[in-house]
């Protein structure tokens, strides 16, 4: 039996007629940027978050260096965030003028913790850039609470999850989305999101993300060509009301390989109090590789991701950590996502698991 990695088109194909509506409506209303679509939906993603505010951008990457610019990073500030991520999570910190400062994971949750991020503080630290990495919940507000420093979350990898304190993008002092076609709510191209409970923040955000501009006229700072387009928006309005079904049907199916893999497929583990949506299910093992090559002979999608972190990547040479990251290191070497979406059968998910055992890469 052939098991893809990800399936993003079978939830949506009973929202055809919908999505079709949605499209039609943007197009009969002759309003493409930053019409009523896009404001509905703010309010939308916003009260799904329990934040006071979301602000729609272009683009996941362009979200978190907005984000960073409305804290104040710039020129002399450093920003602390994970290497194990994917490469945009950093990315995102050079172009406000700041400088990133890699810090480590646990490797059992891939996630930053208050330690961690403590090790990497400085005085001149701005910002800690927070990633729910394949859906698990960063310990936000205990990383605040351990550094006193405002927390931007990197929810890319995120929606549907929640955490002992609430949702991703309602947790920290904003909150950043990307809704790239294969995340857990996708869009049919690339669309981003922002969100916050700072008023004050918030402006700052929507005045970043259109050229600087309050107003159209004067230009307060250099700012960006950012926004969510109304298609997109209305497209993503049909699809948050299923959110909450479709992050069950992934924790349904981590339940399942739970409880169907082999003792020595290491299951990723959720942070305290968290109820991931899992975007990816990421399984430990000795020999990731192999183990994926041996899927890959029955079919079966498999794929490490970040094997090189990002400190690791030649345009981040500069701002390479002189210590070892071990925890980074550890979750890089030993990761392999298998299978999962919110349409993954349990026929499929017995499928991948007895590929697994039959392998004997324990």
């Amino acid at each position: 039996m052939a098991v893809p990695l990800f399936d993003a088109s079978t939830p949506l194909a009973p929202l055809r007629g919908e999505l079709r509506a949605a499209i039609d409506r943007v197009v009969d209303s002759g309003r493409f940027i930053l019409g009523p679509e896009v404001a509905a939906f703010e309010e939308e993603l916003a009260a799904w978050c329990g934040a006071g505010h979301a602000v729609g951008v272009a683009n996941g990457t362009e979200a978190l260096t907005i984000a960073l610019r409305a804290l104040g990073a710039g020129p002399g500030d450093e920003v602390v965030v994970p290497s194990f991520s994917f490469y945009a999570s950093a990315e995102a910190v050079p172009p406000t003028g700041a400088r990133p400062v890699f810090c480590d994971v646990d490797p059992e949750t891939f996630v930053v913790t208050p330690e961690t991020v403590r090790a990497a503080v400085t005085p001149r630290t701005k910002a800690i850039v927070a990633v729910h990495l394949f859906g698990n919940v960063a310990p936000v507000r205990a990383i605040e609470a351990a550094t006193g420093l405002p927390v931007v979350e990197d929810a890319a990898q995120a929606a549907g999850s929640t955490g002992p304190d609430g949702r991703p993008g309602g947790l920290g002092a904003l909150g950043t989305f990307s809704f790239y076609p294969s995340k857990n709510l996708g869009a049919f191209g690339d669309g981003g999101a922002i969100t916050t409970s700072d008023a004050a923040l918030a402006e700052r955000v929507r005045t970043l993300r259109f050229h600087g501009s309050r107003d159209k006229v004067s230009y307060q700072e250099v700012g960006y060509n950012s926004r969510l387009d109304e298609l997109q928006a209305a497209i993503l309005r049909v699809q948050l009301p299923h959110l909450e079904a479709w992050a069950g049907a992934r924790r349904a199916a981590a339940a399942a390989y739970d409880a169907l893999l082999p003792e020595w497929a290491g299951r990723p583990v959720p942070t305290a109090g968290a109820s991931p949506a899992w975007h990816l299910y990421v399984i430990r093992v000795r020999a990731p590789d192999a183990l994926g090559a041996a899927l890959a002979g029955r079919g079966i999608e498999a794929r490490g991701y970040y094997r090189a972190p990002i400190h690791a990547q030649p345009a981040m040479a500069a701002w390479a950590p002189a210590d070892g990251l071990p925890g980074t290191a550890r979750a890089a070497a030993e990761h392999l996502a298998i299978p999962i979406s919110a349409a993954i059968t349990r026929e499929q998910v017995a499928e991948v698991a007895g590929a697994i055992a039959d392998a004997r890469l324990g």
